[in-house]
């Protein structure tokens, strides 16, 4: 009787276990459905590979709702209409971008909401609209995968460069000239006391040169100072040409050559008459009768 009456204990403890558990299960499911969502759709163009009901999404890298469903666009067959349900207490932004991440390159995919500030506007549905849209732009794996062919392709390039570099023609001239790089080195090396006996010389000769440059300077001044004169003596002669001086010059060579006419003039007369300065001109006019 002991025995059956602890089974009858453990069954009935096992009994109360699962109907608590079922409880529960109902309690948080009713407290789910109850619970009100956010409804928010993206556009993607391409390949929505590793999206479907139930994909986590997520904003700034949290968890904040699911995907519920996907759907080709009517209008563009190229792009895929994502619906995601989240808290309703997000406030997303109009400038807030959805993605489709990858978390490493073997993980799932997820959708990823980014961006918003406090100063863009709430975002809202238009008329036409559904649910409100958010802005969509590529995963950094899509970029990989689109750049990858063009990367592909200049790696192939810049390696047969590298190969015709490293043919053997030019492997025989790198040789070539490593070698001659060594004997010039060689030289370098056994001609070093010569090379610092013309360090040397070029030192002394630049603190030559130094002095002597030192020496002309007074020199050099007494030049300035003569073109400076010669400047100030141009000047002049060129208000003198410009100016009233050449006109006066003019004038006064003018009355030197009437002074010098009269003055020869005066002593042809003197030496015709030479008495005429003393006595004056004594011969009578002829008077008409």
């Amino acid at each position: 009787m002991e025995t059956k009456a602890n089974y009858v204990a453990v069954g009935a403890f096992v009994l109360a276990c699962v109907i608590g558990l079922v409880v529960t299960v109902m309690w948080l499911a009713g407290v789910q459905y109850s619970q009100e969502y956010a409804y928010y759709q993206a556009y993607f163009k391409g390949s929505v590979t590793g999206l479907g009901k139930g994909t986590v999404t997520r904003y700034n890298g949290i968890e904040v709702g699911r995907v519920t469903e996907l759907a080709f666009d009517p209008n563009d067959p190229q792009r895929v209409i994502v619906t995601m349900q989240v808290q309703p207490n997000l406030n997303i932004r109009e400038d807030s971008v959805a993605s489709i991440e990858t978390q490493g390159f073997t993980g799932g995919s997820f959708v990823e909401i980014t961006g918003g500030t406090a100063r863009s506007p709430i975002l809202v549905a238009h008329e036409d609209q559904r649910y409100p849209v958010i802005r969509t732009k590529q995963s950094t794996f899509a970029e990989l995968q689109q750049s990858a062919p063009e990367l592909i392709a200049k790696l192939n390039t810049a390696a047969s460069r590298i190969n015709d570099l490293l043919n053997d023609n030019n492997r025989r001239a790198i040789a070539h000239v490593l070698s001659n790089l060594d004997e010039t080195s060689q030289v370098i090396a056994r001609r070093s006391a010569d090379i610092d006996a013309t360090i040397a010389n070029a030192n002394k000769a630049m603190a030559n040169l130094s002095d002597a440059t030192n020496s002309l300077r007074p020199t050099l001044s007494h030049v300035d100072l003569t073109v400076e004169k010669y400047g100030k003596v141009a000047d002049d002669a060129d208000a003198f040409i410009n100016g009233d001086g050449l006109a006066q010059l003019s004038d006064l060579v003018g009355e030197m050559r009437r002074l010098v006419a009269n003055l020869t003039q005066a002593s042809d007369q003197l030496s015709r008459q030479p008495t005429k300065l003393l006595f004056g001109d004594r011969r009578k006019g002829y008077e008409p009768k």
